[in-house]
């Protein structure tokens, strides 16, 4: 296994552990896709693959919190895999260029996200009448996941901030069910397309669910404000980059 292997494996690691502890896991793989010679959109796409089997091993170990409110999952479900299609397309129908350029603003409306998300979110949930919206937002968030997937999860949470919700394990149940519905929609686009790199894709797949197992097995000695922290820095270093390689050198 040369160097890129062990890098792509050790990525999925560290994302996997920050995916099951505080999330963000994906501005570690996605630009250690793009590190080894992936294509931008092939590297997007390969981290959508690459990191699905936590949202669908997370969803069904928060099956029975997800049930709770069984009136409202199957709208959740068509809107979540009808944007996550939507994403893909939109994705698959932009010139490489474009998408590169697009990436380091992504990165940053994620890292956004993830440092004032819940704060931004109380404060749009008092607006009158946004419930009414509620479903075109949950549209127009699984379309972001399907163009980007990094950031989805902060993104799928402040979305159900919005529509009030306050049980925390119902929340992290649905946030796992809208990103597995999004990756999956997105998946079949990107498979019948042929843009996934699947072996690199697996390398980052193993990596990730060693990294959540290691993470259910020490998350409790974990302090999750130094993984919080973690992620903020990588998010913002990860930004910085891609923006003076892009735009500056």
């Amino acid at each position: 296994m040369n160097m890129d292997w062990w890098l792509l494996v050790a990525a999925g690691i560290v994302g996997g552990i920050l995916n099951s502890v505080a999330g963000g896991g994906s501005f570690i793989t996605f630009p250690a896709l793009m590190f080894v010679g992936i294509p931008p959109i092939a590297a997007n796409a390969t981290n959508t693959f690459a990191v699905s089997a936590g949202y669908l091993s997370g969803a069904y170990g928060f099956r029975q919190d997800i049930a709770k409110q069984p009136q409202v999952i199957l709208s959740i479900v068509l809107l979540s895999l009808l944007g996550g299609a939507v994403g893909a397309l939109l994705l698959l129908n932009i010139s490489e260029q474009v998408f590169t350029q697009t990436i380091p603003w992504l990165l940053l409306f994620a890292t956004f996200l993830f440092v004032f998300g819940e704060k931004l979110s109380v404060h749009l949930a008092k607006i009158p009448k946004l419930s009414t919206w509620l479903g075109v937002i949950l549209l127009i968030v699984s379309a972001y996941g399907g163009f980007f997937n990094a950031g989805l999860g902060i993104v799928v949470l402040s979305y159900l901030v919005l529509a009030q919700y306050t049980d925390i394990n119902q929340m992290n149940g649905l946030k796992l069910l809208v990103s597995s519905c999004v990756s999956l929609s997105a998946i079949c686009i990107f498979v019948y397309q042929g843009v996934i790199a699947w072996l690199p894709g697996i390398a980052v797949l193993v990596g990730s669910v060693i990294g959540g197992y290691l993470a259910a097995r020490v998350s409790r000695q974990i302090n999750p404000n130094y993984v919080r922290s973690f992620v903020i820095l990588s998010s913002m270093l990860m930004t910085i980059y891609f923006f003076a390689d892009i735009y500056i050198v």
